[in-house]
């Protein structure tokens, strides 16, 4: 019982292991990929939970030392997963620190690119050229406009979600139909 309750996780921990899992299912819906045109390969998958992981990250900055550590368990998580889905694709141990590397760096660089799009907000211009250039390469059928009213109505909902659901691991996602 005390050694339980001495290696259970903290409250912070597990509420970015569960953002981390929400932003998963929420960029898998099968309709911003049928619907929205965003390409259902790896690549595409990548851009949308990295989306996803982004908007979790941008409302829990700031927030305090609870937010600040649920947002760093949170990255982790996304990034132990990247490692994982690496190896589960069945790239060699040598070639995974390269590839991790790679992802990792494509990440800040999203990162700063998402900021500086929602900074230029009302105009979504540049959010939609993000989206282009991120989610929608190589899509047959883009539909960046339609993706950026999907991400803003979800950053907006999070905005109004009180910090406490957010710590407790609830996005809000999980009641969307």
């Amino acid at each position: 019982m005390i050694l339980a309750r001495l290696f259970r996780p903290r409250a912070a921990q597990e509420a970015g292991r569960a953002l981390y899992a929400g932003a998963v299912a929420e960029a898998r819906r099968p309709r911003l990929y049928a619907d929205l045109g965003v390409p259902d390969t790896p690549e595409g998958r990548f851009e949308l939970y990295t989306l996803h992981v982004l908007l979790l990250i941008e409302r829990l900055r700031g927030q305090g030392p609870a937010a600040a550590e649920a947002s760093q368990v949170l990255f982790d998580t996304y990034i132990s997963a990247l490692d994982h889905g690496l190896r589960e694709l069945g790239v060699g141990d040598t070639s995974v620190g390269k590839k991790m590397r790679r992802l990792g760096e494509a990440f800040y660089g999203r990162g700063k690119s998402y900021d500086a799009a929602i900074a230029a907000l009302p105009d979504q211009g540049p959010l939609t050229a993000f989206l282009q250039r991120t989610a929608f390469a190589g899509a047959a059928s883009p539909q960046p406009q339609a993706l950026a009213d999907e991400l803003l109505a979800k950053r907006a909902a999070l905005a109004a979600l009180p910090l406490e659901r957010l710590l407790a691991g609830e996005a809000g996602w999980e009641r969307r139909p």
